[in-house]
């Protein structure tokens, strides 16, 4: 009878000790490939398995329901995983609910469709979040001007836009690149795109895209812009109907005092910048702080804002890494002034040694956005023609981390409003 009671303990003992859960751990010490943890929890919730983020636990971890499928992905693409029992799920999600833990368990709905807005002939390396979308296995479609004006951003959830110009300046590359094969052959394209589109200029039709784009943020969607896509994205809605442009971009002069034309209140994020009137000067406004920083590589850090998990779960989980100070890094438009800043944008990253923002967030009608200095986290310096980033040699990269918390965000359940 004793052996029989004790037989029965052990197989009780053996159930409630059953692994039930798969934790990716996304702190320092133990996750190998952060960047991959997020493409295995997008692949879980394509296939429709429940996940939750942990915010500020370990990092910023993700749980995941056990199963043979996601362990063996997780085993093919190397991201370290934990498994669980009910128990030890249970232990941690209460040790989350505690009103003294800044942590907050977030459950995570559905896959998002995501669209990326590029050229056809653009290389892959040009786009850090292409980059890092194709290593971390997290499936996207490119979309460029045809498709935005023929409203099919409505299809998807989820906008990125990365080294672009919304100005029909070309970049402002006419200083530097004028005389380049590459430079006069995207102008000719550009143009006869344009053209094709039913505009006279680039500058219209780029014009029509970001509007395209503005409605798609203020119906609801999702928007992420990276380097110099964040300020001529603002600055082409700020000078619909006037013409910024010099002779040497458009074939005409640019409107009389076209400076005093802007109207800040189309903007997302900027106001009261002052417009880079040099056709030869890389630089498009005084938003950008590239030209006036004097920070050496070594000491180029910025700081991750800290905020309450349970209160403000939004720019929580934009901020979750396994560090709070993240490397610089350049790009034609580095960093964001302050001063220019918009009081209704909440700002989620600063540089400590000159106040510069680089990394902020905002609502726009129904929809959100959220704009992050600079080129490739990964290259300190990106220039025309660099080699591109392996991202192998980066899987924990705090910096890149940043653009799949954007990615993985729009997945979240929204909670209902308390007013």
């Amino acid at each position: 009878m004793l052996q029989r009671i004790i037989y029965i303990l052990v197989i009780l003992v053996s159930f409630s000790a059953k692994a039930s859960f798969i934790l990716l751990p996304m702190d320092e010490t133990t996750q190998q490939n952060h960047l991959k943890a997020y493409g295995i929890t997008y692949w879980c919730l394509d296939k429709n398995y429940k996940a939750s983020w942990l915010l500020n636990y370990r990092g910023g971890s993700f749980l995941l329901p056990d199963a043979p499928e996601i362990r063996k992905e997780c085993q093919i693409r190397g991201v370290s995983f934990e498994i669980l029992s009910d128990t030890e799920e249970a232990t941690i999600l209460n040790e989350i609910s505690s009103p003294s833990q800044n942590m907050e368990t977030v459950i995570l709905e559905k896959a998002p469709k995501i669209a990326v807005y590029t050229p056809k002939g653009k290389q892959p390396w040009d786009d850090a979040v292409t980059m890092v979308l194709t290593y971390a296995e997290i499936p996207f479609t490119p979309i460029y001007d045809e498709e935005v004006l023929s409203d099919q951003l409505l299809l998807y959830d989820w906008l990125h836009l990365h080294h672009e110009d919304f100005t029909g300046q070309y970049g402002k590359f006419f200083g530097a690149y004028r005389n380049a094969p590459w430079y006069i052959e995207q102008k000719k394209e550009a143009e006869a795109l344009a053209a094709k589109l039913g505009y006279t200029k680039v500058a219209q039709e780029k014009g029509a895209v970001a509007k395209k784009i503005r409605d798609f943020v203020i119906g609801g969607g999702f928007m992420f812009a990276m380097c110099s896509a964040t300020d001529s994205f603002d600055i082409a809605l700020a000078a619909d109907g006037v013409d910024i442009c010099e002779t040497m971009f458009d074939g005409d002069a640019s409107d009389a005092n076209y400076q005093s034309k802007m109207n800040y209140g189309n903007t997302f994020a900027f106001k009261d910048f002052i417009l880079e009137r040099r056709p030869e000067q890389y630089e498009f406004s005084d938003i950008d702080m590239t030209l006036k920083r004097r920070i050496p590589m070594e000491k180029d850090y910025f700081t991750l804002m800290e905020f309450s998990a349970k209160w403000d779960p939004i720019p929580s989980m934009l901020c979750q890494n396994h560090t709070q100070l993240v490397k610089g890094f350049m790009g034609q438009t580095t960093s964001f002034d302050p001063a220019l800043i918009k009081s209704n944008i909440l700002v989620m990253g600063t540089c400590e040694l000159n106040g510069e923002v680089r990394y902020f967030h905002g609502e726009k009608g129904k929809g959100m956005f959220t704009f992050y200095g600079g080129h490739d986290p990964e290259d300190f310096q990106h220039q025309v023609g660099d080699s591109p980033t392996v991202l192998d040699l980066h899987p924990n990269s705090p910096g890149y981390r940043l653009i799949l918390n954007n990615v993985l965000f729009p997945a979240a359940r929204k909670k209902k409003q308390k007013t």
